[in-house]
């Protein structure tokens, strides 16, 4: 005998008004997509609870980590955004030869860094620290500022509110 496993659904509300269940994983990656439109046509990041709202949907539900960036404009516009790296359950190598690679390509004047703990604790690790500086130093020479890095878990933590950029 074949068992069913049942899928968790959410009511929502159509065009017209009508409500209609729908799977909860669909609405997660319509949440995602709309996301990602926002990103893509220049949202202007503001505040580190802001980037932390948005990347929370977009990387906070991964079973593995990855290693993401913001790229913005001088006015804090975002002008693109990509996973640069994808790791383990508990770890992602980070090159920052190829962080820079990637700020050039964009012509970004600033970057928001963000990664996930699939632990779901978002406490940044000594690694997460120390990598941190490294990209900043790195993105200093060919002047581009880094104004956060965020740690994605059940909550965020912000490097920058924690005096750490």
């Amino acid at each position: 005998m074949k068992s069913r496993t049942l899928q968790k659904t959410c009511r929502v509300r159509d065009s017209k008004g009508a409500y209609r269940q729908i799977p909860q994983e669909e609405l997660v990656k319509a949440a995602q997509d709309c996301i990602r439109e926002r990103f893509i046509k220049g949202e202007a990041l503001t505040s580190p609870q802001a980037s932390a709202r948005y990347l929370q949907v977009l990387i906070g539900g991964y079973e593995h980590e990855v290693f993401f960036a913001l790229w913005l404009n001088n006015k804090h516009e975002v002008i693109g955004h990509a996973e640069l790296f994808r790791g383990t359950i508990d770890g992602a190598s980070v090159y920052p030869r190829e962080v820079v690679k990637e700020g050039l390509a964009r012509n970004a004047a600033s970057v928001i860094f963000a990664h996930n703990h699939p632990s779901g604790n978002p406490e940044p690790s000594q690694a997460d620290e120390a990598i941190t500086r490294r990209l900043k130093d790195a993105l200093d020479l060919v002047d581009i500022r880094v104004l956060d890095h965020l740690v994605i878990g059940e909550t965020s933590v912000s490097l920058a509110e924690r005096g750490l950029i």
